[in-house]
């Protein structure tokens, strides 16, 4: 189980206001944050003097001195202006309804499982090469101590597929959240968002966030997707290998094989009288 990178780039942002500097610049993930099954993680957001912000975590039961595994890193800077133009009216003007029905079927067909709160793109349209959606969260989904709820946020960058800013699909690999730019808030506590979706450059896209009358309440000026290889087993660090052990001790009564075709080799010691 993965952390969305969109829960990287909130807390970021959160990081960021705490010193005055509540839009993110850039922020770069290095290593997706894994769940662990069972226990927890000790989780580190750091802004130092240069307004450098980085994510790290590492097992809660880890000793003092135990190294920490580093997420995400970039930089802070003061809020941008944001705009949220061509939200207000909706549905926009001209922008023509998209079929969204077999989004998460199609989205676990690429090795991408969403649970049921992180589900919440409802509706979208297309008008010219800009995408827009509406996005919700359950009704009983607590939003207390988030700037803007990662599963509301990641559901926003579900739209991205329709416009193809993903970049091409590929067999056993799809793409994910990777370089952040300008990710700045305005308001808190949203349930439900207006989204807009442009393109930004190759395999990126821009978005704009506002509530249900158009109030701006946040935005990414940039986000890069990276594409991920979904095929490895979720212990991708464990292989089989093979080791050649030195015979020790008397190997009398055995006869010692190179095959490893196990009917034939049963049948061999069989004949020598070993019924084991």
């Amino acid at each position: 189980m993965i952390l969305p990178g969109a829960a990287l780039a909130e807390l970021a942002v959160h990081a960021g206001d705490q010193v005055g500097c509540d839009t993110v610049d850039e922020l770069t993930v290095h290593a997706p944050l894994v769940l662990p099954a069972r226990g927890a993680l000790a989780l580190r957001v750091t802004v130092d003097d240069n307004r450098a912000v980085a994510i790290h975590t590492r097992p809660d039961t880890a000793a003092a001195d135990d190294p920490w595994t580093r997420h995400a890193s970039g930089t802070v800077v003061p809020t941008e202006p944001v705009s949220t133009a061509g939200l207000a009216v909706w549905p926009p003007a001209d922008a023509e309804p998209l079929e969204i029905g077999h989004l998460y079927d199609d989205l676990a067909d690429t090795g991408l499982h969403y649970g049921p709160i992180f589900q919440g793109l409802h509706a979208a349209w297309r008008a010219g090469d800009e995408v827009y959606a509406e996005v919700t969260l359950p009704d009983t989904t607590p939003v207390a101590g988030f700037g803007l709820h990662p599963a509301l946020f990641d559901a926003a960058l579900h739209a991205a597929a329709f416009g193809g800013f993903t970049g091409p699909a590929e067999a056993g690999r799809t793409r994910l959240p990777f370089a952040w730019n300008g990710v700045s808030l305005h308001a808190v506590g949203a349930t439900a968002l207006r989204v807009r979706l442009a393109p930004a450059g190759p395999d990126a896209v821009s978005l704009t966030f506002a509530d249900s009358t158009g109030t701006p309440v946040a935005q990414v000026r940039k986000l890069h997707f990276r594409a991920m290889d979904t095929s490895a087993p979720g212990d991708a660090l464990f292989a089989v290998d093979w080791v050649d052990v030195a015979v020790t001790g008397s190997d009398a009564g055995f006869e010692v094989v190179d095959s490893v075709d196990l009917p034939e080799a049963l049948t061999r010691l069989q004949a020598a009288g070993d019924e084991r």
